[in-house]
């Protein structure tokens, strides 16, 4: 939709021309009204019209006035529109001479008026679309030349031509500028031109689609530069409503630093690892955290135990974590993809011993998150590690409810056959292949007992066997039902039979069993 502004002094003319005609069915919404020259200006300046209707009479300075000093100040001016009640052929010429489209005497036809806004409406549009189509041709060129400068083309007549025709001079002070997320690229150009001068910047967009300018700053104070850029990113959020980070390179000079100036945006692209993350980073400060203090050795080990324990809601607050350390301390993307391998290493391997296909599952999760050699910054190697491990989580607790029934059955047969060997919780946990408490409280629910309630009664009932029917010694007896100790064994013994061994042994309750 164009934008229109009325402009005189009589109110009940602004009235009367924003009830009288359908703006909206001639491809018009107004955006402003004003009672005079001064006003009519700050508006103008500020809502950037497409069309301008004015009479001529107006307080402070008049009507052509007011047209005379915008075509002289705005870049692309309005079209505009006299509206005035003085029938007078040297208004009327004037008028012509400043890009006024007609010159419509008061009281104003109602059909007429909208029959001339159908028609500026369309030639309004047709030509903002031939502006726009330039303006993307001329980005396209220059976006290309940016593009083999980053590459390293850099050959002197190539320099040359692209001084040229980005209009950079030789040794001209320059910095790079780059917005993630891609989503950015189509409003960083227009959005730029609010922060800085048009003539010292130029938009570019590299292979992967996101949007970076190379600004001229010389002149421009780092105070200054702060605030246009952190301006710039926060208007990129209200727009996309989510997360922009803008990464801001080192002041180099001459167009041959335009390839270093990208490396050093890429670097800090890829070491960002949230996505959720927004906000201006600047590369002289990202280096200086980057060498505090000592580099702290990473590992997955915690990530893995989160996995094991089923503990879904642990991952992304543990992957956060992780991939903050990498960032702080600067891991080379190499060395986080090659922890990430040995992740799924692990992974691959406890998928194995609960009887599951890792290959199924490294599909299934490549599937979605692409190959792990193909990311190529944090941000995605962090939310492939984070879709690992709830992949291998969820496929493991499928795997054990599957084998749940059977893996209880074999751990109770396997206890009853070996009651008489040093048997722990633990080890059982790891030959079977479940966590720990996880087996303990199946243990219980299929049992009614606990793993070492269960364990001590077994070993007491085969103790009262031997009692009957042999003439063992007590500590005999108790190393030939597993317990090493004597003490403990006799301690068991009473509270579970409600008598001493040696009791038992000699009492006629024992013979009769």
């Amino acid at each position: 939709m164009l934008k229109a502004l009325i402009v005189d002094d009589e109110p009940w003319v602004l009235e009367g021309l924003r009830i009288m005609v359908d703006w909206e069915k001639s491809g018009f919404e107004l955006c402003g009204e004003a009672l005079n020259g001064p006003e009519a200006l700050r508006l103008i300046e500020l809502h950037q019209p497409d069309l301008v209707l004015t009479d001529i009479n107006i307080p402070v300075f008049n009507g052509l006035e007011l047209i005379t000093r915008l075509n002289q100040s705005m870049a692309r001016p309005p079209r505009f529109v006299i509206l005035s009640g003085y029938d007078d052929f040297q208004y009327a010429r004037t008028a012509l001479r400043q890009r006024v489209e007609q010159y419509l005497l008061k009281p104003v036809d109602e059909e007429e008026l909208e029959d001339l806004l159908g028609r500026l409406s369309t030639i309004i549009t047709s030509e903002i679309a031939s502006i726009d189509e330039q303006q993307q041709k001329q980005a396209g060129i220059i976006g290309s030349l940016l593009n083999r400068l980053i590459q390293g083309e850099d050959e002197g007549d190539f320099r040359l031509v692209a001084s040229s025709l980005i209009k950079l001079p030789a040794d001209s002070e320059l910095l790079g500028i780059l917005a993630d997320p891609p989503s950015a690229a189509g409003h960083l150009r227009q959005l730029a031109h609010s922060c800085f001068p048009a003539e010292l910047t130029c938009s570019f967009q590299d292979s992967a689609e996101r949007a970076g300018l190379l600004l001229q700053s010389e002149g421009i104070s780092r105070e200054s530069l702060k605030a246009g850029i952190t301006g710039l990113q926060q208007e990129l959020e209200k727009l996309l409503l989510e997360p922009v980070a803008v990464m801001v390179s080192d002041r180099m000079a001459g167009i041959e630093s335009v390839k270093e100036i990208y490396l050093q945006l890429l670097e800090m692209q890829k070491l960002r690892y949230s996505a959720e993350q927004g906000g201006v980073f600047f590369h002289s400060e990202f280096k200086r955290s980057g060498r505090a203090g000592g580099r702290e050795q990473v590992t997955f080990t915690d990530l893995l135990d989160k996995v094991k324990a089923g503990e879904l809601q642990e991952i992304e607050p543990c992957v956060r974590e992780l991939f903050r350390l990498y960032s702080q301390q600067q891991y080379s993307v190499e060395a986080v993809q090659a922890g990430i391998a040995h992740l799924e290493m692990n992974l691959c391997r406890l998928a194995a011993e609960h009887s599951g296909d890792p290959a199924a599952m490294m599909k299934g999760h490549q599937e979605a998150w692409g190959s792990l050699g193909e990311l190529s910054d944090y941000s995605r190697l962090g939310a492939y590690a984070s879709g690992l491990c709830n992949t291998a989580a969820a496929y493991l607790a499928q795997l054990q409810e599957a084998n749940e029934g059977n893996t209880i059955y074999n751990v109770i047969r396997y206890v009853d056959q070996e009651f008489r060997n040093k048997l722990q919780l633990q080890e059982l946990a790891r030959q079977f292949h479940m966590n720990p408490a996880y087996l303990g409280q199946l243990f219980r629910k299929e049992t009614g007992r606990s793993f070492s309630e269960y364990l001590n009664v077994k070993r007491i009932e085969a103790a009262k066997a031997l009692l009957k029917r042999t003439e063992l010694k007590i500590s005999d007896v108790a190393a030939q039902v597993g317990f090493s100790n004597t003490d403990y064994f006799i301690d068991k013994f009473k509270g579970i039979a409600g008598v001493l061994p040696s009791v038992y042994k000699n009492s006629d309750h024992s013979k009769q069993l």
